[in-house]
Parts: structure tokens; C-alpha cells; sequence
């Protein structure tokens, strides 16, 4: 059992890991640390956290868990903050989606703690943000990658381990250069597509009727662009290398496509659409059996 949670960013992400333990009766006392004062209260008022500071060498002293969950630019300091007031047998993970950039920081701020720290990264989330957007069953049936490092002690991966499988995660693991490649690919690319769409139409004359008219695929394909604008602009920068790498793969075959519709091909268009389908139905099938689709 987690004796003391210390959560940096009572969100979405952070707010869920506190319900899915909490339900399971497998945490004591959770302690929230953030910059907004009125979501901090949210999250005591919904029972989330016990309590809350504002500094995040408070929030760790005598937590025995540690989640980091705030924007990528922001975990540096984060780390240099806490580490001081840290717990000798304290274990730090974290749920940042780039961690090439994480690994770098805690490297930096950490030290000696290093062997402690287990990077990670719950594929899981909405396009909602705050701790009001944070629910238990975030995590059930949905994929964790962690990435340890050589210097990981295996006693820390355990521990980091055994909490998601409580939220009802399945945890994978995977090294860091290659995490951050096929997420580049699955996550990162698809939210600039959407990004990239929405801001491209509304900056046509006819925007407005354009929404208007907007059907339900759409909606959907583009969701994920109400994501928060901090979060993915800092993704974007840490990422920057193998995502600027798959967008350069994408747009050619963008222009492959635009240049076969221009010239009426409809041999290679059938091929290019029955091949799409042929993977997206075996994918969609697959997710079935994980009880839904994932972030």
C-alpha cells in the first residue's frame, strides 16, 4: 500500500491515479500540489486529495510515492524543487508523454535519487484538463509505458509497476529513444493533423459556414485539438526531432495522395483507401478485446 501520494499537477491524469487507488483502497493520505488554487480546492471538495500546498518541496515530505504529472517544460524545476525534501526510500515517477526530454531533466535535477525515479507514460486521456475531468476508470484496460533507465533499482520498477496494474493498466516496457518514436506516430502526429485542420479552416473566409455545415466525422477527427495548447506546445519542443521526422513522412504522402486525386487515379486511390481500411478494421478489432479505444 502507498502510504502517502504526493501528486505534482492535480489534473486529468494525476486526479484519475488518486480515484483508480483510492477505490481500490490502496493509498493512504494523497497530497496534491498545483498552481491553481481554486482546482486545488475542486480536488479536496471531490475527495481526490487529503490536502494541498502550493510548493512542491512541501507536498513530498514523508510521501513514500511521488507522480509528476505538470507540462514538460515545467519538470525540471519541478524535480530540482522537490528533491531536497524527499524521503530516502521515496519513489518518483512521472506521466510526461515525451521521455527522451523527462529522462534529460531528472538526469539534471535529480543526482543520486536517480536509481528511484521510473519514468512512465499512462497512453490514456481526454481532451478535457483540471481535476474535474479526472475520473477512476481512466486507467482500466488501457495501456502504461515505462521506460527505467540503467540506473533504475528493480525494487522502484516494482512498485511503480504495481500501482497502475491497481488502476486496471496494463503496463508495458519499452526504451526511451524508442517510446518517443512511436509516439510521434500514434499520439503526437494525429493532434497536429487535428490542430493543423481546425486552425487552417478558420482562417478561410467561409469559416463560419464551414462549421456550420461541419458533419460528425469532423467532430470526432477533431477533438483532440480542444486539448490544452501549453501541454502540446511543450510536446512538440521536447519531441521536436522524431516528430518533425514522421510529419515529413505524412506530408509526402499527403502530396502522393493529392497528386493522385489531381490526375483522377482511381486505381491508386482504391488502393490507397482499401489498404487504410484493411489495417484501421484489424486495429478496431484488436482494441475490442481492450474494452475501447485509446488516447
Amino acid at each position: 500500500m502507498i502510504e502517502r501520494l504526493a501528486i505534482i499537477g492535480v489534473g486529468l491524469i494525476g486526479g484519475s491515479l488518486a480515484r483508480a487507488l483510492r477505490a481500490v483502497g490502496e493509498v493512504g493520505e494523497v497530497v496534491g500540489c498545483g498552481r491553481t488554487l481554486p482546482n486545488l480546492e475542486r480536488a479536496v471538495a471531490l475527495g481526490v486529495i487529503d490536502r494541498y500546498t502550493q510548493d512542491p518541496a512541501a507536498a513530498v515530505i514523508g510521501a513514500d510515492m511521488v507522480f509528476v504529472a505538470v507540462p514538460l517544460g515545467a519538470v525540471r524545476e519541478t524535480l530540482a524543487a522537490m528533491r531536497d525534501c524527499l524521503l530516502p526510500e521515496a519513489i518518483i515517477t512521472d506521466g510526461g508523454s515525451v521521455k527522451g526530454s523527462v529522462v534529460a531533466d531528472a538526469r539534471a535535477a535529480l543526482g543520486e535519487i536517480l536509481p528511484r525515479f521510473v519514468p512512465g507514460h499512462p497512453i490514456a486521456g481526454t481532451e478535457k484538463s483540471g481535476v474535474e475531468a479526472s475520473f477512476t476508470e481512466l486507467y482500466r484496460n488501457r495501456r502504461v509505458i515505462l521506460t527505467p533507465l540503467a540506473e533504475t533499482e528493480a525494487s522502484a520498477l516494482d512498485r511503480v509497476t504495481r500501482m497502475w496494474r491497481l488502476c486496471g493498466a496494463e503496463v508495458s516496457l519499452m526504451d526511451v529513444r524508442h517510446h518517443d518514436e512511436v509516439l510521434a506516430a500514434t499520439s503526437h502526429l494525429p493532434h497536429m493533423l487535428a490542430f493543423g485542420l481546425v486552425d487552417a479552416l478558420a482562417r478561410m473566409k467561409e469559416n463560419e459556414e464551414i462549421f456550420r455545415y461541419a458533419a460528425g466525422g469532423f467532430r470526432d477527427f477533431t477533438r483532440i485539438a480542444s486539448s490544452s495548447p501549453v501541454m502540446w506546445r511543450d510536446i512538440c519542443l521536447a519531441n521536436r526531432e522524431a516528430l518533425a521526422e514522421v510529419m515529413q513522412r505524412f506530408s509526402l504522402e499527403m502530396q502522393d495522395l493529392a497528386e493522385t486525386i489531381q490526375r483522377a487515379d482511381a486505381e491508386h486511390l482504391l488502393e490507397i483507401f482499401a489498404r487504410a481500411k484493411s489495417v484501421r478494421d484489424r486495429y478496431s478489432d484488436s482494441a475490442k478485446g481492450d474494452d475501447g479505444a485509446r488516447e
